[in-house]
């Protein structure tokens, strides 16, 4: 199934998107998709979901609107890591990213004052179904809800501040997450997975998922030997080759630009880039 978060005349709710609409989940069953999520009930919501709406006729949020924890992975390709000149990780390089740094699709992104340095990372978001806390590899993916399309962007010069990243992966509504989650059950093996980053449809960057250092059950072990992941945790598991600054010019997102990241089987999360208003 694929769920959605969505607005509609300054009212929240999410649903079941099928065939253009999304058939809502009432709210007095389950408030948002994180605690029909937390609840274990999927299934379930498939016999509320009622009151079909058009995609037209709504604004998608992120699929979880205010997660608990958006973990990112850095340098978590191999192309992307020889491109940008560093060696590979011992172990997952972790950064994290604030709820308010994200808009979901087709919403405008938004290129700081502070900065033109502006660049995309396409990535797979992996949400989590139900706690996980020492969880190994090999049963990491029984812990997974389901997957989703993020825009990691980022501004490059506050990135290298200093050695951590949060600076530069943090400015308002900066990167962007959707358009919607599919659940788990639609997607037994996430490896196989294109992956492609398109801006104003030009292919920038293109890989599968398999190409990760530290694959998806990895990361859930790494990371839930550090602290309980919960259900509607995010994790941003990095980005191919192919980045804005790698590239001979560098390739900075301008006011206009439509970005695209696209996953087989998931879908196209599309955002266009606007200047931060005055």
């Amino acid at each position: 199934m694929r769920f959605a978060s969505f607005t509609r005349a300054e009212t929240a709710g999410f649903g079941i998107v099928e065939d253009g609409y999304i058939r809502t989940v009432p709210a007095d069953h389950y408030a948002d998709l994180q605690q029909m999520i937390a609840a274990g009930a999927c299934a379930e919501a498939a016999t509320l979901a009622v009151d079909p709406v058009s995609l037209v006729d709504v604004r998608l949020a992120p699929p979880i609107p205010r997660p608990g924890k958006i973990v990112c992975i850095g340098m978590n390709y191999v192309a992307h890591i020889a491109e940008m000149g560093r060696k590979r990780p011992a172990f997952p390089t972790l950064f994290t990213r604030f709820p308010d740094s994200l808009v979901g699709h087709d919403w405008p992104i938004m290129r700081p004052a502070a900065s033109e340095r502006y660049d995309f990372e396409g990535e797979l978001a992996v949400v989590i179904g139900r706690r996980a806390r020492h969880v190994t590899a090999d049963r990491a993916l029984e812990h997974v809800a389901g997957y989703s399309c993020f825009l990691d962007a980022t501004l490059r010069d506050y990135q290298r501040h200093t050695s951590q990243f949060t600076a530069g992966k943090n400015f308002y509504r900066s990167g962007a997450f959707g358009p919607w989650l599919v659940t788990s059950d639609e997607i037994a093996d996430p490896g196989p997975l294109h992956l492609e980053t398109r801006i104003n449809g030009r292919v920038m960057q293109s890989g599968r998922i398999d190409d990760l250092c530290f694959g998806i059950g990895a990361l859930i072990e790494y990371l839930s030997a550090i602290f309980p992941l919960d259900p509607g945790d995010v994790i941003a598991t990095g980005t191919p080759g192919g980045v804005g600054a790698a590239r001979d010019p560098q390739v900075w997102l301008c006011p206009g630009d439509v970005v695209e990241v696209e996953i087989d089987r998931i879908g196209v999360l599309r955002n266009e880039v606007i200047d931060e208003p005055a």
